[in-house]
């Protein structure tokens, strides 16, 4: 499980470190800087998959997402006696992503490219720094896995430092290139985890959405990001899942209601019967609130729980009365998997925060810099960035 989420210089995220656990929900005002956490998240998981550095090049490049305000910002203008004003940089640019789990810490630097007039990729960033650690700060002799620059080092059987990689390419993080079991275990071990991660954001529910369409049926432990596969996650939740917990979510917001899966030519297909119809509904004749209901249903209840996992205001179209059950359905499911949750909606936070160890992340900006509201500097964890 993550325990640390720290951001530097990443958009609004100035230096953010937060506090995690089981069941995280995070909340604020519109541009506090929650959709700059979650794209954080993503570009975090990116370095696993290898994609991080074309994203960050897509938004624009390291100087387009870097921190827009002065390095630093003085008691006199916080006072209010001095307007903000650019100062002249005095330390690199620097664009910094960590964890710190139950198991390895990761932290991972990225900055400017060097000014090579012969290339066209100059909105590449390039990775700086790499590591990865035992315990929850870090520390050289904490650490398992150190990457500077094109040289990739790990600890050998007795401790020492040894060099397992002296050209990796300044675009490929160690995650994606040297997830070796037998040199770099640590690194495949960390990798596979974050890969596990799912982030489900707006299912698409329109008359041309992919989830209400009729689709081949394999076995689905995991539903896709769009929900085409809807009926086949569903089907494969009756039969290897809990079957159980389906039929109570189901009628815990729609009392009397049952879900069933058809089955024609080897496409799938979602029926919604409810007490008074002569017939059940097909999954294309569903109201989009009741359609992105059971599809939060398939993604919650998976066979298949990640080690975490990111829903993103998922209250979207979603009747206000059927929140309170989907914040019950999100706490169970919160006895698998780690969850993140990022929502406006108050009867839904109402409803997590119910949750003995629910950790509340509301957020707020201050000089343009976002911050947890009601935590002490003190009370946050402790977190060291490995120089360059």
């Amino acid at each position: 499980m993550l325990r640390t989420l720290a951001i530097a210089n990443y958009r609004s995220l100035r230096d953010v470190v937060l506090p995690l656990t089981r069941l995280n929900v995070v909340t604020g005002a519109n541009g506090s800087g929650k959709s700059n956490l979650y794209r954080a998240l993503r570009l975090l998981s990116e370095t696993a998959l290898g994609t991080a550095t074309e994203s960050l090049a897509g938004e624009g490049g390291v100087e387009s997402v870097l921190w827009g305000g002065p390095e630093t910002i003085g008691r006199a203008v916080k006072r209010g006696d001095f307007a903000v004003q650019g100062t002249t940089r005095k330390k690199p640019v620097s664009l910094r992503f960590g964890l710190a789990a139950d198991d390895f810490s990761y932290a991972i630097d990225f900055g400017l490219p060097q000014p090579v007039p012969r290339t066209m990729f100059h909105k590449d960033p390039e990775i700086k720094r790499e590591v990865i650690w035992h315990g929850g700060t870090w520390h050289d002799q904490r650490g398992c896995m150190d990457r500077r620059g094109a040289v990739v080092r790990v600890r050998d059987g007795e401790g020492r430092w040894q060099a397992i990689e002296r050209n990796l390419p300044s675009y490929d993080s160690v995650l994606s290139r040297l997830a070796d079991p037998e040199r770099a275990p640590e690194v495949l071990m960390l990798r596979e985890q974050i890969r596990s991660w799912r982030f489900y954001d707006h299912f698409r529910t329109d008359l041309a959405s992919p989830a209400r369409v009729p689709q081949i049926g394999t076995r689905t432990p995991v539903l896709a990001n769009d929900g085409h596969d809807l009926a086949a996650a569903w089907r494969t939740i009756m039969e290897i899942g809990d079957d159980a917990a389906l039929a109570e979510a189901v009628a815990d917001a729609f009392p009397d209601a049952t879900v069933e899966v058809a089955e024609a030519g080897g496409l799938f297909k979602l029926l919604f019967r409810q007490h008074g119809l002569l017939r059940p509904l097909s999954q294309a004749e569903l109201s989009d609130g009741t359609l992105r209901y059971l599809l939060w249903i398939a993604a919650l209840l998976t066979p298949r729980p990640p080690s975490l996992m990111v829903l993103n205001e998922p209250e979207t179209s979603l009747h206000p009365e059927l929140l309170p059950a989907l914040g019950r359905l999100m706490r169970k499911c919160a006895d698998d998997t780690q969850l993140w949750v990022t929502t406006h909606a108050p009867s839904l936070i109402e409803a997590l925060t119910k949750a003995e160890d629910v950790n509340h992340l509301e957020l707020d900006k201050e000089f343009g810099q976002t911050f947890a509201v009601g935590f002490d500097p003190l009370e946050l964890p402790p977190w060291r960035w490995p120089a360059r």
